[in-house]
């Protein structure tokens, strides 16, 4: 174990869990932070959308504290800022580009950005487009940490100039999603997500037509901002918000769940999303699409099936009870030993202190 760490972040939001998942990645990192004996200050931008769904206003695993003005903010905490061992910047942070640029004039021991959102950012700066972090920005830091591993990775450092591109996935507060194999199946097929363009084509194919073709089966979709066009089957039911309280309970009340990936996320791989650990951790089976890296977090038939289309989909909800515990379970091995909150916390801390060398060389 490296020595506590003293880290800052500012972040999209850890209050609330609402139209996002950041706020359920930062909580499973920070927490397993926590039961590191680390320290962290996390920093929320105060936005509307988000103040009137705060399901965690108070956390009691770090200091927490809203702000409605970054220049103030900076202020207030510049004696912290400058002291701690790490200030972690995160994606869609609010005014990003002019907060970043205002910390690196600030002397700071590491300053680093945590992307919860890799590809869908250098999508954006292709495309020119620079709302929470500018291209000439990726080289300001003294580490990348990235959403996305595998060749993302390379592409930060070769083509994007970054300093050093770590891989910080996202992972799952094991304490908060056990397995209850014996709970009672309510649904046939699951998924929890809210609704992007990119995503819904694949949504289509891997549950919507299942459903059609299966009405004797049952099916869900949690999840909001889903527009009123869509033609939900009648054995579809729509859930607007699921609270991360009752995440593991829906994961466990489904006899299968689907992770979809976004376009972005797709092309480049190596993308997994915090969904996809939190069914996991539950030993849901899970039906994927299919992306480059899947294969090496979950074997493919082993701990995870991989669709192409709805007949895939359809020959998995035909298996067997026994095959279909066997596939949850493994997922879930492969999750908790090496994917949850308190492991991912041992990541950044050994990515950001490395071990006795450093402290001797610094005199700290």
């Amino acid at each position: 174990m490296t020595r506590p760490l003293d880290i800052v972040i500012l972040g999209l939001t850890l209050s609330s869990s609402w139209g996002n998942g950041h706020a359920t990645t930062f909580r499973a990192l920070i927490r397993g932070l926590h039961e590191e004996g680390h320290r962290v200050l996390f920093l929320e931008r105060d936005r509307p959308w988000y103040a009137s769904e705060r399901d965690l206003p108070q956390p009691d695993f770090c200091e927490f504290e809203l702000y409605d003005d970054m220049e103030a903010m900076l202020s207030r905490h510049g004696g912290r800022l400058r002291t701690a061992d790490a200030v972690i910047v995160g994606s869609y942070v609010p005014e990003g580009v002019q907060l970043i640029d205002r910390l690196s004039q600030m002397t700071l021991r590491h300053l680093c950005f945590y992307d919860i959102d890799t590809p869908v950012t250098l999508a954006a700066l292709d495309e020119g487009h620079e709302e929470y972090i500018a291209a000439r920005q990726v080289p300001l830091f003294d580490i990348y940490f990235s959403f996305s591993g595998g060749e993302v990775l390379d592409h930060l450092e070769l083509v994007r100039r970054a300093r050093r591109a770590e891989a910080l996935y996202c992972s799952v507060d094991a304490g908060a999603y056990p397995s209850d194999p014996e709970a009672a199946k309510r649904w046939d097929l699951g998924y929890l997500g809210t609704y992007s363009d990119d995503r819904q084509p694949t949504l289509d194919a891997l549950l919507l037509e299942p459903a059609r073709q299966r009405p004797d089966l049952r099916f869900v979709v949690a999840g909001p901002q889903y527009p009123d066009h869509i033609d939900w089957p009648s054995n579809v039911e729509r859930i607007e918000h699921l609270p991360p309280a009752d995440h593991a309970a829906f994961y466990n009340a489904q006899r299968f769940t689907l992770n979809v990936t976004r376009a972005a996320m797709r092309r480049m791989g190596w993308s997994p999303s915090v969904r996809l650990f939190e069914a996991a951790a539950c030993a849901t089976p899970i039906i994927s699409d299919p992306w480059r890296g899947i294969s090496d977090l979950l074997p493919p038939d082993q701990a995870i099936i991989i669709a192409h289309g709805t007949d895939d989909v359809l020959r998995t909800l035909d298996l067997s009870e026994p095959r279909r515990r066997a596939i949850g379970s493994a997922g879930r091995t492969r999750v908790l030993a090496g994917h949850t909150g308190r492991a991912r916390a041992r990541e950044l801390a050994q990515a950001l202190w490395p071990g006795p060398e450093a402290v001797a060389a610094t005199g700290t």
